[in-house]
């Protein structure tokens, strides 16, 4: 599997790389254990990394 290049990418700056938690809710399963809720970054929808801006879509700017 190819190896993605980290050259064009970068962490999230909204979770900084931590893409996503599991958040407890406060209830419990039969056996005991703990009821979880998995929530994933809505700015990269749980990749951890977004792509570096290219001067194209920065507005021609360098």
């Amino acid at each position: 599997m190819a190896q993605p290049d980290r050259a064009r990418m970068r962490n999230c700056r909204d979770c900084d790389g931590f893409a996503a938690v599991a958040i407890t809710t406060g209830t419990r399963h039969r056996d005991g254990s703990r009821v979880t809720v998995r929530v994933a970054c809505p700015a990269c929808r749980g990749a951890g990394t977004t792509p570096l801006r290219s001067a194209v879509s920065a507005g021609g700017r360098a």
